[in-house]
């Protein structure tokens, strides 16, 4: 018997039982989707979590031992930046300020902002600007806000509007955007470093982090052994955001929670589909005792299954995933700060999973087959 005649007879055995077929779909569908939608919102959670390191995009972040989060920092003195610069391999160093102000809107409220000073001298990590010149952040009192999820929180000011910044005037100069949202859910303001530390209530020391542009990548190791030896730690962009990564991780209970639900969703894709295609076997063991008396090998009937249950979980995976994409973008296009996305690496866990769910449901289907005696079905 040829094999893709078995593959056929395999196929039109599967579809025609509807009630199963659906089944089956709706459990491995169902499994993808949350899957996917779990890993999808931790990937979000992390692009917000990074979102500084990125829209800074430097190669090296020095700073204090203690800080694991790109949103917050420990203030470190204005020494250690000449420090850093004297290091042999060290192509420049920029100061950068990172804080939080409260923010008085025309209509009276209040609303917190983060604030980023950029080095003066060189505005090493500014944002794309959209309108307004870039030049003006040196005038006084002069801000640009980021055009993102939260910028209509201070009212959607425009180039030229004020509002009160800690009992300061803060006038919007320009409109720029950035490559990834923050995840505080608070708009933010980008201005120099020295006007920054002038407006933020800060502590004697006031340099949040100093970002470095080693010489080459040889370089590297030795700048962080000389920052080690200065009592502060230098981390590369991909180590930054590592530590973040393990912060949200270990500590703050999210990848837990989320990891928590990835695996009940694999339990349930499993579970349901398992025990459907079980009762699919066990239902249509005189038609697989009819294919043994006519011919069919073991091996046959072996592949025949597995090819079932592969064309089954691909399709529901194809299912599960057109799903959760078409939520995503829907939520995306209608929710502010909505953070899933989707990502190679949680498309190819999913598929794992599928791949982990059709093996162990095809094993107790095939033990069964296996056990089929052709005299046993005609005699019955």
């Amino acid at each position: 018997m040829k094999m893709n005649g078995i593959y056929l007879i395999g196929f039109k055995l599967l579809v025609n039982d509807k009630g199963k077929f659906t089944a089956l779909l709706m459990g491995i569908t169902f499994s993808v989707f949350l899957m996917v939608q779990m890993t999808s919102m931790f990937a979000g959670i992390m692009n917000h979590a990074y979102a500084n390191v990125t829209n800074i995009g430097a190669e090296m972040w020095v700073m204090d031992p203690a800080v694991n989060m790109g949103s917050s920092s420990i203030p470190m003195p204005d020494s250690l930046l000449n420090a850093v610069k004297s290091i042999d391999g060290v192509s420049y160093a920029v100061p950068l300020f990172l804080g939080s102000a409260q923010a008085k809107l025309s209509s009276g409220s209040y609303q917190s902002v983060t604030i980023i000073g950029l080095d003066d001298a060189t505005l090493f990590g500014r944002p794309i600007m959209q309108e307004g010149e870039l030049s003006n952040i040196f005038a006084e009192n002069a801000f640009l806000v980021v055009k993102d999820d939260e910028y209509t929180k201070l009212g959607s000011p425009r180039v030229g509007d004020s509002f009160e910044l800690n009992d300061n005037r803060a006038t919007i100069v320009g409109i720029a955007k950035a490559a990834a949202n923050g995840l505080n859910g608070v708009p933010t303001l980008y201005t120099t470093y020295k006007k920054a530390i002038e407006y933020i209530p800060t502590t004697r020391f006031t340099i949040s982090f100093v970002l470095v542009k080693p010489k080459s990548v040889q370089d590297i190791a030795h700048i962080k052994s000389e920052v080690q030896k200065l009592g502060y730690v230098a981390r590369t962009k991909a180590e930054f955001n590592e530590v973040i990564s393990n912060f949200y991780i270990f500590k703050t209970g999210i990848g837990i929670n989320l990891l928590l639900m990835t695996i009940i969703s694999f339990i349930i894709g499993l579970s349901i589909s398992g025990q459907t295609f079980y009762t699919f076997i066990l239902e249509n063991l005189e038609k697989f005792g009819a294919l043994k008396a006519i011919g069919a090998k073991s091996s046959q009937l072996i592949e025949m299954i597995l090819f079932m249950a592969t064309f089954t979980a691909l399709t529901g995976y194809g299912l599960g995933i057109g799903l959760v994409t078409l939520m995503i973008f829907y939520a995306r296009s209608h929710i502010a700060g909505y953070a899933a996305v989707t990502t190679n690496w949680n498309l190819g866990l999913a598929f794992a999973m599928v791949v982990v769910i059709a093996a162990l449901s095809s094993v107790f289907g095939i033990r069964r087959v296996l056990k089929i005696e052709p005299f046993d079905i005609f005699r019955g």
